[in-house]
């Protein structure tokens, strides 16, 4: 039983190589184990990362028109928060989307989110024998639906369905066990690794 599996899965996209360079964030949120809601905004990209590269627009079809009538990311970044509240996190590849959110925030004068948040591509790679361990991947795996690839709240939602699906394989009743039935803790955004 998961119902008490509730947290935020989250995905950014990013403008450029650099990391920091966010133009598209995607939140889905999940309480007791069920979709609540998925978001996904643009922003334009922190001023010294906010140059598009050609090979990031052809992946995901954001070009600066796209952003252009869109507020920056600082602007955009407390609608994202009022959306996550106090909830834990997940992310496909964390360690990516939570780089680009701290170096984002840090480019454009804000604090960083006091998260605590765990890694799916972790778990998948701990929990299933695949040959690669990407989200389209490990979301065919696991009979997960991905309908736009590289869309920050198809994304978003596909990390949230294979959270819940490796819930279910592994009967965690929330975040912190689903972390630690995989041989791992949540981690901390601001402090490193958060034993909860």
């Amino acid at each position: 039983m998961i119902n008490d599996l509730s947290f935020a899965s989250f995905d950014v996209e990013t403008a450029n190589p650099r990391r920091g360079s966010i133009c598209a964030i995607g939140v889905t949120v999940v309480r007791g184990g069920v979709h609540v809601s998925t978001h996904s905004w643009l922003c334009k990209p922190p001023e010294p990362v906010h140059e598009f590269g050609e090979w990031n627009m052809r992946v995901h079809k954001i070009t600066p028109r796209t952003v252009a009538y869109q507020p920056g990311f600082a602007r955009r970044l407390p609608e994202v928060l009022a959306v996550i509240g106090d909830l834990p996190v997940v992310a496909h590849n964390a360690p990516f989307d939570m780089d680009n959110l701290a170096r984002a925030c840090e480019f454009s004068g804000v604090d960083t989110p006091d998260w605590h948040y765990g890694c799916t591509l972790a778990w998948s790679k701990h929990r299933l024998t695949l040959p690669k361990y990407r989200l389209p991947v490990v979301a065919e795996a696991l009979g997960v639906p991905l309908l736009r690839h590289h869309d920050a709240g198809a994304d978003s939602r596909a990390a949230a369905d294979i959270t819940i699906g490796l819930a279910a394989l592994t009967g965690a009743r929330n975040l912190p066990e689903l972390a630690r039935a995989h041989g791992d803790t949540l981690f901390s955004l601001r402090r490193g690794r958060a034993r909860i």
